[in-house]
């Protein structure tokens, strides 16, 4: 279990952004913070003053999580990122697709413009950004106009030279005035040059000389000239403030780093996509006390991507690893065009992977005791379990459920825990066919009948179609009479798997297992009996929205649907005719071929259907 108070404890005091979780695992809110430990611990404080959509949002929270950054701009940033990937319910302010301000470099033309752009767009333009403060930008821009006099006009250069009169930045000294020929290509080329140095971040010499011109015009007594370049340094450090969450390439980009101690280790990927960060995940790992981090390393990116159905055209890496050509040819043709690994060593790519590195390490000394909870919470779940019942190496537990309302229209679930955890792939659905009226254990017959006798076909037949993995326990939901229903159907089909049952006291609560004919108590305390609890609610949970799904649909009568060549002319004509789903199934051939609409081909589907 989450635990909203202890984990508010292990919150760092460093800008980033948090994300709030509701109980399935939504995210409902995403927002920024300059100090994560102040700002998320003020949502459940009993003196908050948040409003009352905040209010709502605050009952709801299950979790939260967050990532640290190394700037309040970034943060601000990657929330932009979220917020527009996920949509949550409770950022009503920002679902819009605001965008942030690029500086624009025209470097493909023969006389480049610095322009603002609202959007990266696919060209052959030089872009910088984004930014947060337009103001900055604009700032900026005309800072480069003052020291560089490059041009922000429309005009066809060197097409339109001589043809109007130069512009008013011409006179304010701002512009050299290319479109009168007053500067020759290559001069005005140098200049741009300055302009892309200075974007790329190399303004210190600059904000030095601006430093000497305030001091000089201060004491001079000059205190407007001194105000003007105080604000220009303002705005160039501002600007200055690259983004590492937001790269210029418009690329996708999986950026990955690692934090281990003897035993332990967790990997931090950041997923880059469109040039935008959208989202991380993080992985734990076990390891020999002796491995190496760079192996570590290796061994993760071999099993991430060979799960994962999508690969970005770039890896970068925290260490370099050995295998780099192999691995680059298998991620290019998982791709289908080429994939490159690289380990950034300096610039903003090589703070990035320091930023997942970060991640890394605070989700590893903060998340140790959460790790070994979870781990109690399903491997020593399940070593309980198997302690109780003298088995060993319990793996995969399948449980299964009936639901109907008086017997009508019965179906099963079948839920699958491997390892403590649900595996959801694998959960199936049974519509009950040979079954009349509220005969559960006869339901539960059919529903184990078919689960097994598929198995045993896909086994045989080597397909893979989910049946074929048989469970190292069975969990039913009941005591005596399950579970020797259970036991009867394995007998029959030579199989040899323990079946375990669920007893309940007058309440209807779990109060001990059944096993091998006797009943074997359990602390309502215990690791063992939580997880056994789990179970019980998941595969109510799915029989029921599995019946519950069929009503609303309204195909409670619908299941003819399902036998091969009835179609809806066929079903309303049997319906008709026959009045019920029982009479269909216990009608024989002849009458089933009297039928309007039927033939002989069609009366045997049906009739083979209903007793399969």
């Amino acid at each position: 279990m989450f635990d909203i108070q202890e984990e508010l404890k292990k919150l760092p005091g460093k800008p980033g952004v948090y994300i709030m979780h509701d109980d399935r695992d939504t995210i409902i809110y995403v927002g920024k913070a300059i100090n994560l430990k102040n700002r998320v611990r003020q949502y459940f404080q009993n003196s908050r003053n948040l409003g009352v959509k905040k209010e709502q949002m605050v009952q709801q929270i299950a979790r939260f999580e967050y990532i640290i950054t190394d700037s309040e701009l970034e943060a601000l940033v990657l929330e932009c990122n979220l917020i527009k990937e996920h949509r949550p319910k409770y950022n009503t302010m920002l679902k819009d697709d605001k965008s942030y301000p690029f500086i624009k470099v025209t470097v493909n033309e023969e006389y480049p413009r610095v322009l603002l752009a609202r959007q990266m767009k696919k060209d052959k333009g030089k872009y910088f950004g984004p930014y947060t403060s337009l103001g900055a930008v604009k700032d900026s821009m005309e800072l480069l106009r003052k020291l560089y006099h490059v041009r922000t006009c429309n005009r066809n250069l060197p097409k339109d030279i001589g043809k109007e009169r130069p512009c008013l930045y011409y006179h304010i000294k701002q512009c050299k005035a290319p479109c009168q020929g007053y500067i020759s290509q290559e001069e005005y080329r140098e200049q741009i040059d300055s302009v892309l140095d200075f974007l790329n971040g190399n303004y210190k010499k600059l904000l030095k000389e601006l430093e000497e011109k305030m001091l000089a015009a201060s004491e001079e007594l000059r205190f407007e000239d001194a105000a003007e370049c105080r604000d220009l340094m303002q705005s160039i450090q501002k600007i200055g403030e690259r983004q590492k969450i937001t790269g210029s390439q418009g690329e996708d980009k999986d950026v990955i780093a690692l934090a281990s101690d003897e035993e332990d280790a967790v990997a931090q990927v950041f997923f880059i996509r469109d040039g935008k960060m959208i989202g991380r995940d993080h992985f734990y790992l076990k390891i020999a006390a002796d491995t190496a981090p760079e192996q570590v390393l290796l061994n993760f990116v071999k099993q991430f991507y060979a799960g994962t159905p999508f690969v970005p055209k770039e890896l970068m890496l925290q260490l370099e690893i050995d295998e780099i050509p192999v691995l680059e040819e298998w991620l290019s043709k998982k791709r289908g065009q080429k994939v490159y690994i690289r380990v950034p060593k300096k610039g903003t790519k090589e703070k990035l992977v320091e930023l997942a590195a970060q991640n890394a390490r605070m989700v590893l000394s903060q998340d140790r005791e959460k790790m070994k909870r979870e781990e109690g919470r399903t491997i020593g779940a399940l070593k309980e379990i198997g302690e109780l019942l003298g088995l060993e190496g319990i793996s995969r537990v399948e449980s299964y459920d009936i639901s109907n309302i008086s017997g009508y229209e019965s179906v099963g679930s079948m839920v699958v825990y491997e390892k403590g955890k649900p595996k959801r792939n694998d959960y199936r659905k049974f519509k009950i066919k040979s079954v009349k009226g509220p005969d559960d254990y006869a339901s539960m017959e059919e529903v184990l009948s078919r689960r097994f006798r598929r198995g045993i076909q896909e086994q045989q037949s080597e397909e893979n179609g989910g049946f074929s993995v048989f469970p190292d326990l069975i969990l039913m939901d009941g005591g005596k009479g399950q579970v020797h229903i259970a036991q009867k159907v394995l007998l029959d089909m030579g199989l040899e798997i323990p079946v375990c049952g669920m007893v309940k006291d007058d309440n209807h609560r779990t109060r001990g297992l059944y096993y091998q004919d006797r009943e074997i108590p359990i602390s309502h305390t215990s690791e063992g009996f939580q997880l056994i609890t789990r179970i019980q609610d998941e595969v109510h949970r799915f029989a029921i929205e599995y019946h519950r799904l069929l009503r609303s649909k309204g195909q409670i009568h619908s299941i003819l649907d399902d036998i091969e060549g009835i179609g809806p002319t066929r079903r309303k004509a049997l319906m008709k005719y026959f009045k019920s789903i029982e009479a269909i199934r216990e009608a024989t051939m002849e009458e089933l071929k009297a039928a309007p609409s039927m033939n002989s081909q069609a009366a045997r589907k049906v009739y083979e259907f209903f007793r399969a």
